[in-house]
Parts: C-alpha cells; structure tokens; sequence
C-alpha cells in the first residue's frame, strides 16, 4: 500500500484584532482615556470649564487591638504613625500625576486625610477629600490619598505585626462637573 505524502502546512498571517470601538454604548459611557484606534490618551479638557470640584474617598487597615493600641498610644517604634500617614496622604494626593499615567496636573486648593482609630474594625478608618477649582475632577487624588495613607500606616506597624490588611478603597462622594454629584 503506497503512503500519502504528509499535507504541508499552509502558511498563515496572523490575524489583526482590530480594538474595542470607544462609542457609548446602551451598556455604557465610552472609556474618555482610549482613542479610536484603542490607544491609550489624555483627555483633552481644554474646553471645559473651570468649576469647583470635590472628592471624597476612603479605606480601612486592619490589625489586631494590640496593634492598634501601640498605634494609638503614640509607643510605635517609627515615632506617629497616624501623623505620618496623614501627611504621606496629602503629599500622594499632589502627586498623582505622576503616578496614574493618564492624570492631569491639578493646582489642587485643599486636601485633608483624617485618620480615625477604631477599636470595632480593630483598625483605622481612613478618609480624603479633595477640592479643586478646574476643568477636571479628583477622584484620582483623592484615592491616591487614601491609598498612600494605608500603606504608610501598614509600613510603619508591619514589623509588629505582617497580617495587617488594607480593604475597602473606594470612592465615597463626587460633585461637581458634568456628570454632577456621586455618592456611593
């Protein structure tokens, strides 16, 4: 019985996936930081107005009370963790730019990171808010407040404790420009 020659491969081009249309859709809005051809962009907000902005967002970190009260007695070997944190928040808060690639530059007018102890979670509760008169809104600082704040607190108390956990990052409240107020 005579063999049959083996097919040869046929030769392929690979395929062009052609990106996701960016058009609002009865789904949803589309994604502003995407372009046409699927390219990541900046928002061009040069035509929007300015208008006062504000953002609220928190987070909690978790840890045992006896983490928790060094932490509130002041006794934590790094020196004030709720002081550090606070200040690591707002500095984040200004700098987001330079961390979320696709952020404005904002002259941002007021941030605050308030810390509060809380012996039920055993934790803290963290909380930013952010205020700015602009054409674009904060959201971003505001979570890069809060997330920047948790992480400064988990690094100064890990060497007492590693299981801390870090929950619950999420944006509280939005007013201001066209999409007007949030609230989760």
């Amino acid at each position: 019985m005579a063999r049959k020659p083996a097919k040869r491969p046929t030769k392929t081009r690979p395929t062009k996936t052609r990106p996701a249309k960016t058009k609002a859709t009865k789904a949803g809005p589309a994604l502003t930081h995407i372009g046409a051809s699927g390219e990541a962009r900046m928002v061009d907000v040069s035509d929007k107005p300015a208008t006062e902005r504000l953002a609220v967002a928190e987070g909690r970190v978790l840890m045992t009370t006896a983490t928790l009260d060094l932490i509130v007695s002041g006794n934590a070997k790094k020196g004030d963790v709720l002081g550090t944190a606070r200040i690591a928040g707002i500095m984040a808060a200004k700098r987001t730019s330079e961390l979320i690639p696709l952020c404005h530059p904002l002259a941002l007018s007021k941030v605050t990171v308030d810390i509060e102890p809380d012996a039920k979670l055993p934790g803290c509760l963290v909380r930013a808010s952010v205020k700015v008169t602009g054409p674009t809104g904060v959201e971003m600082e505001a979570l890069t407040a809060v997330s920047v704040a948790c992480l400064t607190i988990y690094d100064m108390i890990k060497a007492v404790e590693r299981g801390v956990r870090i929950e619950g990052i999420h944006l509280v409240e939005k007013l201001g420009g066209k999409s007007g107020h949030y609230r989760a």
